[in-house]
């Protein structure tokens, strides 16, 4: 599983570096980066919660 960001979406409110820092950065403006790094079964419901959680729906998580 893994992270995608629809940057034509997102507007920099942060919630998802905030809830998920293992997962999410900020560039230098404030705007989500997804970080390389695995997304473990164990961590599936978190994982849609904090996709869940983006107002703009700009964070989807994808299998794979």
């Amino acid at each position: 599983m893994h992270f995608k960001i629809d940057t034509d979406l997102c507007v920099g409110h942060g919630r998802c570096y905030t809830l998920a820092s293992q997962w999410f950065d900020c560039d230098d403006v404030g705007y989500a980066e997804v970080k390389d790094v695995a997304i473990g079964d164990d961590e599936r419901a978190h994982a849609e919660d904090v996709a869940a959680a983006c107002p703009e729906g700009a964070i989807s998580l994808l299998q794979g």
